[in-house]
């Protein structure tokens, strides 16, 4: 599938396995794919994001893909529905970090047994270049660009699709910028 990706998508993907490495996590995860969509300039995944406000905001998407890891990986509506149950999840994080430290729930954590090389995709992180590839087909196009793994981010339930929400990108507000809101025909 990799040889259908645009340059611009290579670089996001290239750019997500760069943020694994450098913080040490085990896996490639949909948030690092995040992350490097966040470092692309003039690519058309910036200008939907630039067009929808999210320019200048890296800093508190990064501190909320942080939150979240800190929660093992929880969105804020996993905690909702433990709440519901009685189950205070800041609590929990809470207690466990006064035992364990700061980030014991983090999840990805490569650990010291890592070995050089190169950091396999997860199972979502796998699962949205899939759903990009339909997103592509879906819009008529041949190529994965990078545009078809941002709107396959917004399209995945999870954290980094909550993170965009909550900074006012959605699937309907990238459909909208970039296709003027024209609904994508099945290939």
């Amino acid at each position: 599938m990799f040889e259908r990706f645009t340059k611009d998508a290579r670089a996001v993907v290239t750019g997500a396995v760069e943020h694994c490495e450098r913080a040490s996590e085990a896996r490639v995860e949909e948030a690092h794919l995040l992350l490097a969509l966040l470092d692309r300039e003039g690519s058309r995944a910036a200008f939907a994001l630039a067009s929808l406000g999210l320019t200048g905001r890296r800093e508190a998407v990064v501190r909320e893909l942080a939150e979240a890891r800190r929660r093992g990986g929880l969105s804020r509506a996993d905690a909702d529905a433990l709440a519901g149950l009685g189950i205070d999840l800041a609590e929990i994080v809470s207690r466990v970090e006064e035992t364990h430290g700061e980030g014991a729930l983090a999840t990805g954590r490569a650990g010291s047994a890592w070995r050089a090389g190169r950091r396999p995709f997860d199972r979502g992180a796998r699962e949205l270049l899939t759903v990009s590839l339909r997103t592509a087909l879906a819009h008529g196009d041949r190529h994965i660009g990078d545009e078809h793994l941002l709107l396959a981010l917004t399209l995945r339930p999870g954290i980094p699709s909550e993170v965009l929400a909550d900074h006012g990108v959605t699937h309907a507000g990238v459909e909208r910028v970039l296709w003027g809101g024209r609904a994508a025909q099945a290939g």
